[in-house]
């Protein structure tokens, strides 16, 4: 009992030192990242089972950034053992805004350069008005300063000191939703200001600002937050297509969709939601009607992309016409939504769902796999993608918040499943390509969950979003890099993008 006492007084302590950033061109005057809130807990890890006795891995690691209402931005590695067990360690814990931190992103990685090392941008908003940019490096940390401070804490603690904050983005005057970087020379900002900003990451100027319309009222339907007299306004979210010329975007108060041009930057075109899809998917004239998620992705060799709204999704394809919901009968709140990629060549895909009752199921979008409804009445028309299985369920408490999915290089075939709860924890499941493959062709779904959990991770505070990459190894002879700024990159879609 006293050894207990001692260890847990010495949680208290901070776990990782902030490293002061260097003088960049960031609109705003540099500030040292903040410690770590003296109400935040040291996380703990949980039992876990092994991966099945024939598999065995090649060892990763994955860098998670985790953000949450406590104003607390989590930073840890996941190394992944040989029989698919995962040891957690924390990179980095302090407080990155002053209110609830709403959305992350991480970029690619740099260019690989002759004796420099490579590194990730990572992106930070929150209600707090603010982006915070930093650099995070693409290689797994030393472990030489995680033994040292074994004794002191549950878990390694790997400081890593090229992980640095580079400053503050202030181009928009209201609440951060979403956050993407279509390429590594460009970070895309979405705020319920009704602006979307285009970023250059070369020296962090704003290239572009796509305004979107404030709706005009229709009621106020059931969640309305507007102050009374207002509407609703606001970017909800946007998806890029992988041409990087075309972005949709979805807000609040709105039942329709926008098209942009992202070569103009002006607007391509507003595709309004039917009253009898919205009638179908549960979104009465009683509630918003407004979309909450969408996410570009393929099916049948061919583009598509979904829509998430409060408890369903439908997915549309590139003639805009609806072409299936996902969910069942049995509607629960969604929270996020992702398309998982199962052949590069083929362009095989899942649509990914995150579920209220701590689920992540898996649906095939295929013209082959679409049902017929199962309600009774005559306006169900549009058919049903089919359920191929599910990760989760039975032992995850909370809501699933967000996901990542990660294909893993050295080990072909195997997906990293990361998802971050609202109870606090983070869990790492570790999925295999031909297991969905073969469940696909399955007439039932199994009620068993697919998948092997590696790990679980408890953090004590409220997983609000969550970004993931997989590390890169460290080629042999190349040493750390003095300059910690961003690259001067002159990539080719600058020239094609700066005119937005």
């Amino acid at each position: 009992m006293a050894k207990r006492k001692r260890q847990a007084a010495a949680t208290s302590e901070p776990a990782v030192e902030p490293v002061t950033a260097k003088k960049s061109k960031i609109v705003e005057e540099k500030s040292k990242p903040t410690k770590k809130s003296s109400k935040t807990k040291v996380v703990e890890e949980t039992k876990t089972k092994s991966a099945p006795k024939n598999t065995t891995f090649v060892e990763e690691t994955i860098q998670i950034v985790a953000g949450s209402y406590d104003r607390v931005l989590h930073g840890l590695t996941a190394a992944i053992g040989t029989k698919g067990d995962v040891e957690f360690a924390d990179t980095f814990l302090f407080n990155a805004h002053s209110s609830a931190v709403r959305c992350v992103a991480v970029s690619p990685p740099s260019a690989p350069a002759p004796g420099q090392t490579q590194k990730v941008l990572l992106a930070t908003g929150s209600t707090d008005e603010r982006i915070h940019v930093y650099n995070l490096s693409a290689y797994p940390p030393s472990k030489k300063k995680g033994d040292m401070l074994a004794g002191v804490a549950p878990r390694p603690i790997l400081e890593n000191s090229k992980n640095r904050e580079l400053g503050t983005l202030l181009h928009h005057d209201s609440t951060i939703t979403a956050l993407a970087f279509p390429t590594r020379s460009k970070l895309l900002s979405g705020s319920d200001d009704s602006t979307i900003a285009v970023t250059r990451t070369r020296d962090w100027s704003m290239l572009s600002n796509i305004k979107t319309p404030k709706p005009t009222a229709h009621g106020r339907p059931t969640g309305d937050t507007a102050p009374f007299g207002g509407t609703p306004a606001g970017v909800n979210d946007f998806a890029i297509h992988p041409s990087m010329k075309l972005m949709i975007s979805v807000g609040k108060g709105e039942r329709c969709m926008r098209l942009w041009n992202l070569v103009t930057g002006k607007k391509a075109g507003v595709l309004s939601f039917s009253k009898e899809m919205l009638r179908e998917i549960g979104e009465s004239k009683h509630s918003s009607g407004e979309a909450r998620r969408v996410v570009w992705g393929t099916a049948d060799g061919a583009d598509e992309f979904a829509v998430g709204f409060d408890r369903d999704v439908v997915v549309f394809g590139m003639d805009s016409v609806p072409k299936c919901r996902v969910m069942p009968t049995t509607k629960v709140k969604i929270h996020h939504i992702s398309y998982v990629t199962l052949d590069e060549e083929t362009g095989e895909a899942l649509l990914a769902v995150a579920t209220e009752n701590g689920r992540i199921m898996f649906f095939s979008t295929k013209a082959d796999d679409l049902a017929k409804p199962e309600e009774s009445e005559a306006a169900a028309n549009l058919p049903v993608a089919k359920l191929v299985g599910f990760i989760g369920g039975e032992g995850v408490s909370g809501r699933i918040k967000d996901f990542v999915i990660i294909p893993s290089t050295a080990n072909p075939g195997t997906l990293y499943v990361v998802g971050a709860s609202s109870d606090g924890k983070i869990r790492l499941w570790t999925v295999q390509v031909d297991e969905l493959r073969d469940l696909a062709k399955k007439d039932k779904v199994e009620e068993k969950p697919v998948g092997v959990l590696g790990g679980t991770l408890v953090t004590h505070n409220r997983v609000t979003c969550m970004a993931a990459f997989l590390m890169l190894e460290r080629p042999e002879g190349v040493e750390d890099s003095e300059d910690e700024g961003v690259e001067d990159e002159d990539d080719e879609d600058d020239s094609e993008e700066d005119d937005e």
